[in-house]
């Protein structure tokens, strides 16, 4: 890996949810958030970048991803564990948890437009990122569940 393709995944604050779960049940029906346990593998949390463990609190909400003044503006669906402690993968790593997984690896520009696209299974995202970081009008990258299209996470550069 090269510096110009040097990579860091980057997990949403745990600060940004917590007074959320503090909510009742009506005031989070207001916000369209739904209080959820894991019934089961397959929940992965944004903020821990891994999956919550069965019987864990967990919120899902809407969440505005790319806030780009474009037209790729967006926000979709996430899950974020009541316990979350924010992930800080070290630069290059992938977490365990998304290995297993088939993702859509979107490379944007300053603008905030989608300048590349492709879908890459978790056992090859490394070489996928790398690929896309090495244009120089990337600036960031997100990671979307290929199959249910939700995002993961942000990649960033690491220089």
């Amino acid at each position: 890996m090269t510096s110009r393709d040097a990579f860091r995944l980057t997990a949403l604050p745990a600060e940004s949810f917590a007074p959320l779960f503090a909510l009742d049940a009506n005031a989070l029906a207001e916000r369209r958030i739904q209080r959820l346990a894991a019934d089961g593998p397959g929940y992965f949390c944004r903020v821990g970048l891994g999956h919550v463990g069965t019987g864990s609190d967990l919120l899902l909400l809407s969440y505005e991803h790319h806030p780009a003044a474009s037209p790729y503006r967006a926000s979709g669906p996430i899950f974020v564990g009541h316990a979350a402690a924010r992930a800080h993968p070290a630069p290059g790593e992938i977490p365990g948890a998304m290995r297993p997984g088939l993702f859509a690896v979107k490379a944007y520009d300053a603008q905030g437009d989608i300048i590349n696209a492709d879908v890459a299974e978790g056992a090859a995202l490394e070489s996928q990122i790398a690929r896309f970081l090495r244009r120089p009008d990337t600036e960031f990258l997100h990671l979307h569940f290929a199959r249910r299209g939700c995002y993961a996470c942000r990649v960033e550069r690491v220089d």
